[in-house]
């Protein structure tokens, strides 16, 4: 297959679930989960999101906030949906069917409670704790600001990846790199094939946030020291901005990740991502292979092992 045909190609992402895959395609999402019984339980439906439908929303840094809470909705949505699995896995329930449909009310509050608890964590304490320092200086004030920022994110991951079950779903998001790879180099899409590839991927959430942190470090270097309670407001609404921004030098960096000064900008996020995949098992890969040909319209119930998640066929 040449570079043409494999940039033509629909783009795909997705996220690790509890014991499964999500994948996204430009119009449908595909959740693929491994139950007990070795049955892949499969979940799919038609998306379209916000910037397909309203041409304003796909502006250049107006489409990254606008994704990035999409993808915080859905993401939560679907592992809310996965862990109703495993708990009816571990409740020996028989049928699948009894999960308990979601609120989507309740999935919007736990996204907006969720990019809240973020904002304090990882901006809004940075703030307070660079605040005691008495800096003055513009330039040392956001250096330690962001010095900050990044101690406290490194600790959050270091100390989630102890966690068994965190490290079986870094395992999941392992799976999920090595089928994308597969897909985006034109490869059959079979185990054999993406276990070729490695499990860190530029495009990847973590390597997102990571963007977002050298991002904000640059943004708030121009605002200055915030030295008043409408300079701190200020930066808290620069941050749709940045999450815009970022977004936009993702898709770059992912483009032209084979050059050299491209490379070194999406090497920290590299980093991060050996700590948050891990290499995954075949049953587990198959997973997310299978999640990956769903949501690309493929008919992949000739296997026996899968199972389609609605209440006509369980």
């Amino acid at each position: 297959m040449t570079e043409t045909e494999i940039k033509i190609k629909p783009m795909v992402g997705g996220q690790a679930v509890i014991e499964g895959v999500m994948i996204r395609s430009p119009e449908k999402i595909s959740v693929a989960v491994r139950q007990k019984n070795g049955k892949i339980l499969l979940k799919d439906e038609n998306f379209l999101s916000i910037t397909q439908k309203n041409r304003f929303f796909s502006l250049p840094f107006i489409r990254g906030g606008v994704i990035l809470f999409e993808s915080l909705y859905l993401g939560l949505k679907n592992l809310s949906w996965s862990s109703k699995v495993a708990l009816i896995d571990e409740q020996n329930e028989k049928h699948s069917n009894k999960i308990e449909k979601i609120s989507n009310l309740m999935t919007f509050f736990t996204v907006f409670i969720g990019i809240g608890l973020g904002i304090i964590l990882f901006f809004y304490i940075p703030l307070i704790i660079t605040d005691l320092t008495g800096l003055k200086s513009g330039f040392y004030y956001n250096v330690v600001d962001s010095f900050i920022r990044i101690v406290i994110f490194l600790s959050y991951i270091l100390l989630i990846s102890k966690w068994k079950e965190i490290q079986r779903i870094f395992q999941y998001h392992g799976a999920e790199h090595k089928s994308i790879f597969a897909y985006e180099n034109g490869y059959k899409l079979t185990i054999e094939n993406a276990q070729k590839f490695g499990t860190q991927h530029p495009r990847c959430g973590t390597s997102f946030i990571a963007m977002v942190i050298l991002v904000s470090f640059f943004i708030f270097l121009l605002l200055g020291t915030p030295e008043t309670i409408s300079d701190k407001i200020t930066r808290f609404l620069f941050i749709p901005i940045i999450g815009g921004l970022s977004y936009e030098l993702i898709k770059i960096t992912d483009k032209h990740k084979y050059k050299r000064l491209i490379k070194f900008t999406i090497i920290p996020g590299l980093w991060l991502q050996k700590i948050t995949t891990k290499e995954p098992d075949e049953k587990q890969l198959k997973v997310g292979l299978i999640a990956l040909r769903s949501s690309l319209g493929e008919n992949v119930f000739n296997d026996p092992d899968i199972i389609l998640y609605n209440n006509e066929l369980i």
